[in-house]
């Protein structure tokens, strides 16, 4: 049975390695490019180390991520379902809905809203003009800074979940380096500044944190993929039936792709014409709503003809 079971979840996550009786397999919440979900068969545990995702029924990893045939597998393994794992499959989704990602920023972090006229802040201020930040954008989304410390020459900008809390932040440098991000070790699973967004109007995705500034109620990726089991994919599902889709024109095949999850699931997709542009960060506002206003309604008939056209 423990062979069978070990089975299950490579098909499910993959290839692991393993200590003593841990497995490491690559986490499918948090999407972490290093094997962190740790899971014991023996003792019917998982916590991915990344992302704090943990439970006490490995039949919740099964649930949620394999297919029918594999759970129907699973089950058998385990023989009569004695009644207290109702409770562990009740306490798992009880902790999936309740639990949220945490973090602190930075100690070293100074908004730039308290530091108008400080010379410190001068290079800080320099870079965020350039790519046309205002003070309106710096009060709206907290910009602050590093002076010292880990994100030394960095803008900070801080992500806050429904109840306020930090969930993230993005480490942007404003100097010339090889590392331009330096974010926290903590999840992408989230929705980056979930506060700030009102789920009854349009939402559009975008790729960068300086893309959604630019785009009016707008929820960064942090890349260029969106992942079926993420967060974020699933709070559209449940609160928004349109959402506008403007990622960097070398992204179109990932834009596809997410257009397509997106219609498969019965949400109402625009795509916004990004051409012209690096990325949405460089348009002005202005410019982001003009092409907004004229994006394209994509269907299942629309989609094909796109992709056929990339061929």
């Amino acid at each position: 049975m423990y062979s069978d079971k070990l089975q299950i979840l490579v098909e499910i996550f993959g290839e692991f390695y393993q200590t003593n009786d841990e497995h490491l397999f690559n986490c499918l919440f948090c999407n972490h490019r290093k094997r962190k979900l740790s899971i014991n068969i023996s003792k019917n545990t998982f916590k991915c180390w990344i992302c704090d995702k943990s439970g006490r029924n490995l039949y919740y990893l099964i649930k949620r991520f394999g297919t029918h045939s594999q759970k129907q597998h699973w089950q058998s393994l385990d023989g009569r379902v004695n009644i207290s794992n109702f409770d562990d499959l009740f306490s798992e989704k009880i902790e999936e809905e309740q639990q949220e990602q945490r973090i602190k920023l930075p100690k070293e972090y100074i908004c730039l809203v308290k530091n108008k006229t400080s010379l410190i802040a001068k290079p800080a201020r320099n870079y965020l003009k350039k790519r046309n930040i205002s003070e309106k954008d710096i009060l709206k989304w907290k910009i602050g800074y590093c002076t010292n410390g880990k994100y030394r020459n960095r803008i900070i900008i801080p992500s806050f979940n429904n109840d306020g809390y930090c969930n993230y932040f993005v480490a942007r440098s404003h100097t010339k380096t090889q590392m331009r991000y330096k974010n926290p070790p903590a999840s992408k699973d989230i929705i980056f500044n979930e506060l700030l967004i009102n789920w009854k109007e349009p939402v559009a995705l975008v790729e960068g944190i300086f893309d959604a500034i630019n785009a009016e109620n707008s929820i960064p990726l942090l890349g260029s993929t969106l992942s079926i089991h993420s967060k974020l994919f699933r709070a559209v599902l449940t609160h928004s039936k349109q959402i506008y889709i403007a990622l960097d024109k070398d992204a179109e095949k990932k834009a596809l792709n997410i257009i397509n999850a997106l219609i498969s699931h019965g949400v109402e997709v625009y795509k916004i014409d990004t051409s012209g542009y690096e990325d949405v960060g460089e348009m002005t506002k202005e410019e982001f709503k003009r092409r907004k206003d004229t994006a394209t309604l994509f269907d299942s008939k629309a989609l094909l003809i796109q992709r056929i056209s990339q061929l």
